[in-house]
């Protein structure tokens, strides 16, 4: 069998470019790693988009998925044969039948309930609903507290916005049930609560560990990171 390969699936606002440490960190190790774009306009469709992706690559698969990515591969996952195993960072690991919003509703709301701004205009391409932001006044200290501030604010200009509809649409498939899983926790995130971050990776019987950082932690330590990653490739 060929070595994996590694596709990082990004999730709300950001893009594929904040997985550039990571991606460096596995190319230097001689591992494949690619980041396609999540369009981030609905569950069905952003896990269709990376199901074409996943399916046309020739060989064994590693899905990674940060924040609403992981809710994507989750779904995704489902239906993909050559998946060998999921990786989550401080990601949505829903079941069927659960959204983003839902499997957070029993624990006490993120500091992003209070920082997300939706646009006054239907979000182009979703099914229904406006697009979210984070505001410039919260977004680094929801999304990237441990990023220095010039970094911030690059990421904030520059952040993707993730259609109401995607955060509300219930997940129909859970590939978690099959494929050996692996769940890296966020112990200061401020955007996905970290207990919910705990009863997801419990849930799944994910192999669990914790990392002192924020939501985007993979971006501030993306050695730390890419080690976890890693352990499940030799898993």
């Amino acid at each position: 069998m060929s070595d994996p390969t590694v596709v990082l699936v990004h999730g709300a606002f950001a893009d594929a470019s904040g997985y550039a440490g990571i991606i460096r960190e596995l190319h230097s190790a001689g591992v494949t790693a690619i980041a396609p774009p999540n369009p981030l306009r609905s569950l069905a469709s952003d896990a269709a988009a990376a199901t074409a992706v996943v399916g046309a690559i020739d060989g064994p698969v590693v899905l990674v998925g940060h924040s609403y990515g992981g809710a994507v591969i989750t779904q995704a996952s489902a239906g993909l044969g050559n998946v060998t195993a999921l990786v989550y960072l401080a990601a949505f690991g829903l079941d069927a039948g659960e959204s983003c919003a839902s499997v957070q509703q029993p624990f006490p709301p993120s500091m992003l309930a209070s920082t997300s701004v939706p646009t006054p205009y239907p979000a182009p391409g979703a099914p229904q609903g406006p697009d979210l932001y984070i505001s410039k006044e919260g977004f680094r200290e929801t999304f990237c507290a441990d990023v220095p501030v010039d970094v911030a604010e690059v990421m904030f200009a520059t952040q993707r916005p993730l259609s109401l509809a995607a955060l509300t649409e219930n997940a129909t498939a859970a590939g978690w049930k099959n494929k050996p899983s692996w769940f890296l926790v966020s112990e200061h995130d401020n955007a996905i609560p970290p207990d919910a971050e705990r009863f997801m990776a419990q849930r799944m019987g994910a192999t669990t560990d914790s990392i002192d950082g924020s939501h985007a932690a993979f971006i501030a330590s993306p050695v730390r990171v890419a080690a976890f990653i890693k352990k499940a490739l030799a898993g």
